[in-house]
C-alpha cells in the first residue's frame, strides 16, 4: 500500500496560491508472503518453503514470475555473493485457490525463478519447493539465512516482495562409531573396541545431559582396561560391566562432549564443521 499527496497552485497578477494538501492511498492488488516450514537448519538438511501471492483485484494475473535469492550475501573484498541454498530439482508444487496445478517452469541460471504463474481475481497462488543448506550456509553464533522472494509482472514489474528467515539448530548432535582390532582373534585372545562419539552441535554435552552409553559384546570380555579421552575408567564408578550377559553400562553424567567448532574459509567462504569427539576404548580378553 502506497500513500501518495497533492497540492495545486493558482498564480494570477503576480500572486500566488495553493490549495490544501490532498492524500490518498494505492492499495496493492498483489501481497505475497514467504513462510519456511523449518525454522531451523543443519549441514545438509532440506527446508521446504512456502510462497503465497494473493489477487485481490478484479482481473485475473497471468504470465507472472517468481525469483527467490536463495539467501545470497556479500563475501569477501573485493565482494563476492555466496548462495547457502540450493534448489532441490523437481520439488516444486504450484496450487492455485487449493488446487494442484501443473508445475510451474524452474530456471536455476540467476538464483531460482519460477515462471508462468497466474493468479485469478480474489484468488490466490502457493508455490511450495525445497532448498538444500549448502556449504555456503552460516553456521556459529548469530548466524541466519534470509532469502527474499519477488512476484513480478510481465517479467520487469515488481509487484510484491516477502522474506524469511531461519536459524542454525541448537543443542547437541551426536553420532558414534564402532571399531574391533584386531578383527580376526584366536581362542581367548585379547579384543579393543574403540567407540568414537563426535557431536556436530552447536551446544556441548555436559553431565546434565544425562548421556547413557550401552554395549553387549558378543563374546563376552574379560575386561582390562577401559579409557575415557585418555584417562582410565573404574568399574563401579565409570561403568558397570556383566561378564555373564556380555552387557557394558554407565551411569549418567559420565560422558561429556565438547560442541563443534563452526569454521568459514576465509578465501573461498565455505563453512566447515569440526565436530567435538570424546572417545572410550574398552580392551579385554575372550571368555572362551
Amino acid at each position: 500500500m502506497a500513500t501518495f499527496y497533492n497540492q495545486a497552485t493558482l498564480s494570477y497578477n503576480g500572486n500566488v496560491t495553493v490549495s490544501n494538501i490532498t492524500a490518498g492511498e494505492i492499495l496493492d492488488v498483489v501481497s505475497a508472503s514467504k513462510t519456511p516450514l523449518t525454522e531451523t537448519y543443519s549441514q545438509g538438511a532440506d527446508i521446504a518453503y512456502a510462497i503465497s501471492v494473493l489477487n485481490t483485484g478484479t482481473t485475473d494475473l497471468t504470465g507472472l514470475t517468481v525469483t527467490d535469492d536463495l539467501g545470497s550475501y556479500s563475501f569477501g573484498d573485493p565482494a563476492s555473493e555466496l548462495v547457502p541454498l540450493t534448489y532441490v530439482e523437481d520439488s516444486v508444487k504450484l496450487f492455485v485457490n487449493g488446487t494442484l496445478q501443473a508445475a510451474p517452469t524452474v530456471s536455476t541460471a540467476d538464483g531460482l525463478t519460477f515462471s508462468g504463474i497466474s493468479v485469478p481475481a480474489g484468488g490466490s497462488a502457493i508455490i511450495m519447493y525445497e532448498a538444500a543448506v549448502n556449504q555456503y550456509a552460516p553456521f556459529g553464533t548469530g548466524a541466519s539465512i534470509t532469502n527474499t522472494a519477488e512476484v513480478n509482472g510481465n517479467g520487469k514489474t515488481v509487484l510484491a516482495t516477502a522474506s524469511a528467515t531461519v536459524t542454525p539448530e541448537e543443542g547437541a548432535e551426536l553420532t558414534i562409531t564402532k571399531s574391533l582390532s584386531p578383527v580376526t582373534v584366536s581362542g581367548s585372545g585379547e579384543l579393543t573396541y574403540t567407540f568414537v562419539i563426535q557431536n556436530s552441535g552447536s551446544a556441548p554435552v555436559t553431565e546434565t545431559d544425562s548421556v547413557i552409553f550401552t554395549d553387549v559384546f558378543e563374546p563376552a570380555l574379560d575386561i582390562t582396561s577401559v579409557t575415557y579421552n585418555g584417562a582410565p575408567w573404574a568399574e563401579g564408578t565409570n561403568y558397570t560391566y556383566d561378564e555373564t550377559t556380555g552387557q557394558f553400562t554407565t551411569p549418567e553424567g559420565q560422558i561429556t562432549v565438547p560442541a563443534a567448532e563452526f569454521v568459514q574459509d576465509p578465501d573461498t567462504g565455505a563453512w566447515s564443521v569440526q565436530a567435538g569427539t570424546s572417545t572410550i576404548v574398552i580392551t579385554g580378553n575372550i571368555i572362551s
